[in-house]
């Protein structure tokens, strides 16, 4: 879609992205709130900056791909589609119904513009690095980015090395994942369950090039994507340090909102602070 967006613009996108999925959760009565707020940034700048996609064309042949293989954060996926134009908001409220296209983790066939069904986690490295090495050694199609959003927990699953030892032995360079390092998990810190540091240095002993940043800054987002492009003879990975929770302060850096949905006072109060800034704008009441 490529830079059509000021950063201020985008990161009030960032925050309607949050607001869009208070919404869903609470309508929905289940689901995760931690991540999904965490990746209202990346979102931001990956819908409305980053990705080559039409969504008045969500097949066009020479789009970039993204596959979000942390499925159960697909809450703030669908919000920033629909953000984006591929479906009209109202049908965000329909999350996780009987029937619904939207449900608790992305199905590809369901909705047009999800190019991945995810649930089981650890397998969307290895669905990016084989598309990557089609376009790399098949197709001979250089124009073209395979974009993987992994959460740090995930990195617990063996086949996520497996496709990044596959990925820096081809040299695919047109392969760039994101880390959601918000350093929770469904049972507690990542450092408690199953220590990841020294994450860059895992990364990068596979033949990754590393890019860290502040996953909340959407100009080192977008800066980061800019340098992985670049990048020719190696796959990419860009660690995003990020809040779980961020922007309703009840559920910051709280591992039990990993997968719990707001109740309506709680969805209430959430909705305030988002829509104050945590109180740095005046607001009168809100339902």
């Amino acid at each position: 879609m490529g830079g059509q967006l000021t950063l201020s613009q985008l990161d009030q996108k960032a925050n309607d992205i949050r607001e869009d999925i208070i919404r869903m959760l609470e309508a929905a009565g289940s689901g995760h709130s931690a991540g999904p707020l965490g990746l209202a940034d990346v979102f931001s700048a990956l819908y409305f900056n980053i990705l080559n996609i039409d969504p008045k064309n969500p097949e066009w042949p020479d789009r970039d791909i993204f596959l979000l293989s942390n499925g159960h954060t697909v809450p703030v996926q669908y919000a920033a589609m629909a953000e984006a134009g591929f479906f009209e908001k109202e049908e965000l409220l329909t999350l996780r119904k009987l029937g619904s296209r939207l449900q608790g983790h992305p199905e590809r066939d369901m909705l047009p513009g999800l190019e991945n069904t995810s649930g089981p986690l650890g397998s969307g490295l290895s669905q990016g690095a084989g598309y990557a090495y089609s376009l790399q050694y098949l197709d001979d199609n250089k124009h073209r980015f395979v974009y993987v959003m992994m959460g740090d927990g995930e990195l617990n699953e063996g086949n996520i090395w497996e496709a990044a030892m596959f990925a820096g032995k081809n040299k695919l360079s047109q392969l760039i994942a994101f880390v959601d390092r918000n350093n929770i998990q469904i049972d507690g810190s990542t450092e408690d369950v199953m220590p990841l540091e020294d994450l860059r240095g895992k990364w990068e002993s596979f033949g990754w090039h590393v890019l860290e940043i502040d996953g909340h800054n959407i100009e080192s987002i977008i800066d980061a994507a800019s340098m992985a492009r670049a990048i020719t003879n190696r796959p990419s990975v860009i660690i995003c340090h990020t809040i779980p929770g961020k922007g309703v302060d009840f559920m910051e850096y709280d591992y039990k909102w990993h997968g719990v949905a707001p109740n309506s006072e709680q969805a209430k109060a959430a909705l305030k602070k988002l829509r104050t800034l945590d109180g740095k704008i005046t607001s009168g009441d809100f339902e």
